[in-house]
Formats: structure tokens, sequence, C-alpha cells
């Protein structure tokens, strides 16, 4: 007795937890209902992760857990409900990177303790199948269109047209949400719901069913389920304006422009308190803006819509078949899963609808597809055995050998799917190890380490030769602009002793064409001696021009000896080069060799 008073007790607090989180949040200061529904909801669907969730993921919940074949009007008590919604967050961890895992546990408190206060009021322990259909496909995440498609297979006959009665049924359930959030005098249900909603009685198709439900603006006990899918797909939207109250310098998630005040803008939380100031009135009207253009592309926008290069008006939703194709019965086939019998959660492709690729490829169990395939396969096969031979212990037997090969290539499947999530799982550890930095690796290895230590001392040798072969040409090309101008001047003298011209010298004329060299910074004064004087630690070809008495051409002999310093500069920067290289590889080879050792 005490033990099941604690759990009583605790099942309370759970059952609060919720609402007094949601309490928290303040949402009640919000003006309008139709905003403060929308984000209770939203709220909701966030704290116990159903946002995560795909519509289509749902529906294969459905599926799996057999609902498929229950009746609308079915009662399951909270415990096998527990267990369905144990199966769709687990599932939901599988598809979810290990970084991003939810907590399942807390989840499926949350949620259960809120679908027993919304749909079990009264405390008998039990939902209906179509109430739980109704409320999880309503507030997973997914998109609207796809969301109303698969409400539409719930509440339509054998030939694609709505039943009211059914239509009236999930208005009851879904409308229930809203009441749930303390929202219930705004949107709770009315005996005129579903005459809002269509006001003639006709016959409603799926592409008008669609169309009433997600008209602008739609019905009106219906306004705040398009809301909440907007809210979602603007939590993220970034405005780069100011708002006109706050003077917020950025806006996230909904933008109001008034109507009347130019350049009036406010961010949503201002708009949904009723904020207010200068000419601006909360009677203006305000337009809502879920994305930012810039002036540029409004322009552009505007100009190709007046040339008719954009459509005026886009459809809300894809035009669907008005004949939706039913799967034909096969009373005579064992099946063993009903996966593909049920029209209402098999959401049949058939009604022109995209198959959810999505979602089974972003599930880690993507063989579920298969199974569905093979289990069609099966089923076809059986009926075309059925109609070939007209013995039912035949047919028996033979639907009871392909459902033991259709389980045993399930079971083959499923082992190598686990065979091949393991060796992911290696691969990846692999990975990591390998993306470790390896110099800690590599230090295991003397003998590398030491042809490492050489290549760098010979490099270090080179650097310092070919710093020391710098400093000599420098001084070098320093001695022969001394040594020309001292040319020049003997050469001036002699032609002013015999009288001639020194434009009439040839070698002045030699001496005049040769480039100079660029100046250095630390060049020493100009030389006032003789030639010989300057020649000492010149040597070579430049000794060689000016040991002699007579000159010989000196233009030549310059040009030789610098050639010669170029040539003993590219043997250098050539040998330096390849020492580089030779390091390089050797470290790459260290790396690897390392890498290879620690493996």
């Amino acid at each position: 007795m005490i033990e099941e008073g604690s759990k009583r007790g605790k099942a309370m607090v759970e059952k609060r937890q919720l609402f007094m989180e949601m309490r928290a949040q303040n949402f009640d200061v919000i003006r309008l209902s139709t905003y403060r529904t929308a984000c209770k909801l939203r709220f909701v669907q966030k704290r116990c992760n159903l946002h995560l969730v795909d519509v289509w993921n749902m529906i294969e919940a459905f599926r799996d857990n057999g609902l498929n074949t229950l009746d609308h009007t079915a009662e399951i008590n909270v415990s096998r409900l527990e267990t369905i919604l144990s199966s769709i967050y687990y599932q939901l961890n599988k598809r979810l990177p290990t970084t991003h895992q939810i907590n399942v546990e807390q989840s499926i408190g949350l949620l259960l303790n809120f679908m027993v206060a919304t749909y079990d009021s009264e405390g008998h322990g039990k939902l209906t199948v179509f109430s739980m259909k109704s409320m999880l496909a309503t507030m997973c995440g997914g998109k609207i269109v796809d969301k109303l498609r698969y409400v539409f297979s719930q509440i339509s006959d054998s030939s694609g047209v709505m039943v009211f009665a059914k239509f009236d049924q999930f208005l009851r359930e879904v409308l229930k949400l809203p009441t749930a959030v303390f929202e219930g005098p705004s949107f709770g249900y009315t005996e005129h719901s579903v005459r809002t909603c269509f006001p003639q009685q006709k016959k409603i198709l799926l592409n008008t069913f669609l169309d009433v439900l997600m008209a602008d603006p739609p019905p009106q006990c219906l306004v705040w389920l398009p809301l909440m899918h907007r809210l979602a797909n603007v939590e993220n939207v970034f405005h780069p304006v100011e708002c006109s109250y706050c003077r917020s310098e950025s806006m996230m998630g909904f933008r109001y422009r008034c109507q009347q005040c130019h350049g009036y803008q406010l961010c949503q939380s201002c708009f949904w308190r009723g904020h207010a100031n200068g000419p601006h009135s909360n009677q203006h009207q305000m337009k809502e803006h879920s994305s930012w253009k810039s002036p540029a592309k409004k322009l552009s926008h505007a100009i190709s819509k007046s040339l008719g290069c954009v459509p005026i008006g886009e459809p809300p939703h894809p035009v669907f078949p008005e004949q939706a194709e039913r799967p034909q019965d096969q009373p005579h086939t064992i099946q063993p899963k009903p996966v593909a019998n049920n029209m209402n959660d098999t959401m049949l492709m058939s009604s022109g609808a995209p198959t959810p690729t999505k979602s089974v490829l972003e599930s880690p169990s993507r063989l579920d597809e298969e199974h569905r395939l093979i289990a069609r396969y099966a089923a076809r096969l059986a009926a075309e055995a059925g109609n070939s031979t007209q013995c039912p212990p035949t047919d028996l037997s033979f639907n009871f050998d392909a459902n033991k090969q259709q389980r045993q290539l399930i079971a083959e499947l499923e082992n190598k799917n686990r065979e091949i999530l393991q060796e992911i799982q290696r691969l990846r550890l692999e990975h990591e190890q390998a993306s470790q930095p390896t110099p800690e690796k590599a230090q295991h290895n003397p003998t590398l380490l030491a042809e490492l230590r050489l290549l760098r001392h010979r490099k270090d040798e080179l650097e310092r030769r070919m710093s020391a072969l710098q400093e000599s040409r420098r001084e070098l090309m320093v001695q022969l602009e001394g040594l020309m101008r001292l040319l020049k001047d003997e050469e001036q003298k002699q032609a002013a002793q015999t009288g001639g011209s020194p434009h009439s010298s040839p070698s002045h004329g030699a001496g005049c064409s040769m480039p100079m060299p660029i100046r250095s910074t630390s060049a020493g004064s100009t030389p006032t001696h003789t030639p010989q004087d300057c020649l000492a630690g010149v040597g070579g070809d430049v000794l060689e021009a000016f040991a002699q008495g007579v000159p010989r051409n000196l233009r030549n002999d310059l040009l030789v000896a610098a050639d010669s310093i170029t040539n003993t500069m590219s043997s250098l920067v050539k040998e330096l080069h390849s020492v580089d290289d030779a390091a390089e590889e050797e470290e790459s080879h260290m790396r690897n060799g390392g890498g290879r050792d620690a493996e």
C-alpha cells in the first residue's frame, strides 16, 4: 500500500510538471489567443521532443504497434500507450546522432501524462485509438500538408470522400489540445465547428479538404494549427531591422510591419504583448513577415512580378489526384504483419503523395522498407497461386512456406544490418585514433629521430655557408664598383693628356654600357688609392683583369666574374633545397612510420 501510494504521488508530480513549466514561460501575457495557443502547444511539442519525430515516422510506429488493425473506437490502456510511446522515442534515438540523444524516460513520462490529462480527464485509464492517432499526428514534426493528408485518410471512406461524422469526431479530439493548455474558451469544440469549416454540405475530396484547412485564413477553430507550424519555421530567422518600440537592433522570429505608419516595425515580442508608441496604435493593420528581403531583392522581385516573370499566386499545396487508388483486398492470403492491408495507415502513396523516402533514409533501420516490399511480394505470389489453383489446403501450405521464407530472409537482413553497424562503429573508432597527433608515437623510433637531427644540422650548416657567400658577394660588388670608378678616372686623365675626347675611348664606352649593381645599405666609402690597393681579397678573373699593367677588356672580365659568382650561388641554393626536400621526406616518412608502429 505504501509503495502504491508513492507511485501515485510520483505520477501526480510528473503530471503537473509540464504544466508548471509552461506557466513559468508566462505565455499568458500574449494578448492574442491565436498566438497564445500556438506558443503553448509549440512549447509542449518541444518539451516532449515530438518536434523531432516526423509524421512519416509516427505513421510507421502506428503500423509497427498494430494500431492499423484496430477500430477507431477501440480503447487501449495506459500501459500499452506507454509501450507505444517507448517504441517511438527509442526509434528516434536510433536516428539521432550520439551527441543529440534525448532523455527517453523523461520524454515518455511528460507526453504520457499530458495525453492522459487531455484525453482521460475522468480517470478511466483508457484512450481510444482515434484520440491517440489524432493527437500524435497533430503534435509531431513534419509538414502540415502531410499531416492533413494522413488525417484525411482516417476520416474518408473507401471512395476517397470525407465522412462528416468522422471529421466531426476529429475536431472533438484535436480541439481538446487547446483546452488542455487552458485555451478552451477560444478554441474549444462546439456543435457548429464542422459547419464553420465546410458551410455547405457537399462532396469533400482531398484537394478540397486541403484547400479549406490550408487557406489564408484557415477555419477559425483551427487557426492555431498552421500558426504553430509557422512558429517552428521562423524560430531561427534573423531580421536586421530595429524594433520601433524596444529599439532592439535585430529581430528573431516574426517581424510585423504597420500598413499605416511608414517604417514602423515591431518584433514578435512587442507585437504579441500589444506594445505601441508614437502615432502607431494597436488598431492599425499589421503585416506579418517570416523572412527578410533586402531593398534590392524587393525591387527586383517587384519588377519581375510586374513583367510576369513571377507567378502572382502560388497554390498552398500540390494538387493530388481526385480518385485515390485503394489496395486490393486479399482476405485469403496469410500476412505475417498487416503492413499493407489498411489504407488508413498506409497513406497509400495513392493520393499522389510522394513516398516517405526521407524518413526511411534517415532511419538506421532502413531495412523496414525492404521488409514491407517482401511482404507485398509474398502476398502477391500467394494471390497468384490462389487464382491458379482452387485447392485451399495447397494455398495455405504455399502461404505458410512463403511466410517462413520471408521470416528467414528478414532475420538474415537484420543480422547483416547489425554487422554493418558494428563495422561502421569500428571504422569510426579507427578514424578517431588515426586523427590523433603522431609526434608522441614517433618518439619510439630513435633511428628516424637521429636521421632527422643530422638533416637539420646539415641544413643549418648550409644556411650559414650561404650567408657567408652572400656577404662575400656584397663585398666583391662594392670593390668592383670602386674599380670601375678608378678606371674611369684613369681614362679621363689619359684623354686629357693626349688631347682626345673621352667619348672616343672604346673602353670607356664599354664601361658605360655595363649595368650598375644595386647598392647595399652597408656599402663602404669609395676607394681613393690605386687599383692594386683595392684588389686585396679579390681573386679569379677580376684579379687577372687588373693585375697587369695594360688594362684588358674590363667589361668582359667583370661579366665573367659576375657569372662565376652567380653560378656558385645557384649551386649552393640547389644544394640547400635538396637538403630541405630530404628533411621533409624524412619527416613525412617518420610520421607515416610512427603511425604504423603505433598500430
